[in-house]
């Protein structure tokens, strides 16, 4: 494998419930991603986000990255890591200071997203992110970018999402077990957001939901800025549970029975159109309705959106999302979920694949591939904002330093 001279590369790595994906991006000289490397395997060991199995998760994570690496011929050393799971949890908090020099300087932005953060958590618990929602400089509201602005005090908003200290610890050490370094943790729903949704989206309020196998994500925009962020943990897995009881079959072809001719909406599909359903312990294959499947799969979708919409509702931002839903993750894929939803939400949805990437990007032009994208525009940003080049010899070296994820108030 060859060295890698003077490369600006980013690597994005998502372990999900059901399948791990490495993606490996170069950062071009206009400061666009293009995709070079992919690598993807089925997830085994996961359960909802959390690790159950060491071992079997460090094995899938090898298998990805070495096809990311020859793909991309490149020796992948650092990651951006993504990380859901029902333990993850968010507050809204808000900090203030006195303004140093009458003008706001970046070191009074630092100091006042310090104070906000400075909020008491449990020695369980870990920041993931702690993102601005906007300031105040005395008697004004809603300032986006207080530097060079005058005045007495400055008030800061922020949204602070926290994670399991043990649920983080294990997915790190199955990362560097791979003799790999996790640059930072991401939540997932976050960093698909990065990949598919535009600033207009967020400014008048928009609503992602990253549906995968064991979990379905939320992160919830208004006014361009994050908050709200909550994962369910029941998702595409209780579906291919529910065809695979009541159709009597293996789960593994209860799943190719759900990805290949399930519709979660059974006005959409023919009542006579028929499907071959194996059976279990060698017997015959059975004929049923297509039909009859999306009788099985319509309830557990409307089940999903309900949560979803619950969620959405307990947060008191239903009436702030006008852009509507944007779905994605394997579990969005399916026919119907559009017509579905729309009608659930009673407002406008549509299913997201990653956007602005050149390069190979017929290979992750799925919705599957959001949080791994996501992840590499994150990288990418990071990088724009501090300044800090990539300069590769031996492999990818690490985008951010820690000092660097303080001051942006991220860990």
């Amino acid at each position: 494998m060859s060295k890698i001279i003077d490369r600006n590369l980013v690597v994005g790595l998502d372990i999900g419930t059901s399948k791990i994906s490495v993606a490996v991006g170069e950062i071009t000289p206009d400061k666009k991603l293009s995709i070079v490397g992919v690598g993807n395997q089925p997830a085994r060991g996961m359960d909802k986000g959390g690790v159950n199995d060491l071992n079997l998760v460090i094995q899938s994570i090898q298998r990805a990255v070495n096809e990311a690496e020859l793909m991309a011929d490149c020796n992948i050393t650092s990651v951006y890591l993504g990380i859901s799971g029902k333990h993850i949890s968010c507050q809204n908090e808000q900090g203030m200071v006195p303004i140093t020099d009458n003008e706001v300087i970046q070191e009074d932005v630092d100091n006042v997203i310090h104070t906000a953060r400075s909020v008491p958590i449990s020695a369980e618990r870990r920041m993931l992110h702690v993102l601005p929602q906007e300031y105040s400089i005395d008697c004004q509201d809603g300032i986006k970018s207080p530097i060079g602005m005058s005045g007495v005090r400055m008030e800061a908003k922020v949204h602070i999402v926290t994670c399991a200290n043990d649920m983080a610890k294990n997915i790190v050490k199955c990362v560097e077990r791979c003799d790999l370094k996790a640059d930072q943790l991401i939540f997932s729903a976050l960093a698909s957001s990065y990949s598919i949704l535009t600033e207009d989206e967020k400014e008048l309020g928009i609503c992602v939901v990253d549906m995968g196998a064991g979990t379905i994500d939320i992160s919830i925009f208004t006014g361009g800025a994050l908050r709200h962020t909550a994962v369910i943990p029941v998702a595409g897995n209780q579906v291919t549970s529910d065809i695979a009881k009541i159709f009597r079959t293996p789960l593994s072809h209860a799943e190719d029975i759900k990805v290949q001719y399930a519709c979660a909406l059974r006005q959409m599909v023919s009542m006579e159109e028929n499907i071959e359903v194996p059976s279990v312990g060698g017997r015959a294959a059975r004929s049923m309705s297509r039909h009859t499947l999306a009788e099985v799969v319509e309830p557990r979708y409307q089940e999903l959106f309900e949560l979803i919409q619950e969620e959405v509702r307990e947060a008191g931002l239903e009436d702030q999302i006008a852009a509507g839903y944007v779905l994605t993750g394997g579990t969005s894929k399916m026919e119907g979920v559009v017509e579905f939803a729309e009608e659930v939400f009673q407002m406008p949805v549509r299913v997201a694949t990653p956007q602005d990437i050149s390069g190979l990007h017929e290979y992750v032009n799925d919705p599957i591939y959001s949080t791994v994208v996501g992840l590499l525009h994150y990288g990418m940003q990071a990088n724009e904002q501090h300044g800090n080049e990539i300069k590769t010899s031996e492999g990818v070296r690490s985008l951010g330093s820690r000092v660097v994820a303080w001051f942006k108030g991220e860990f």
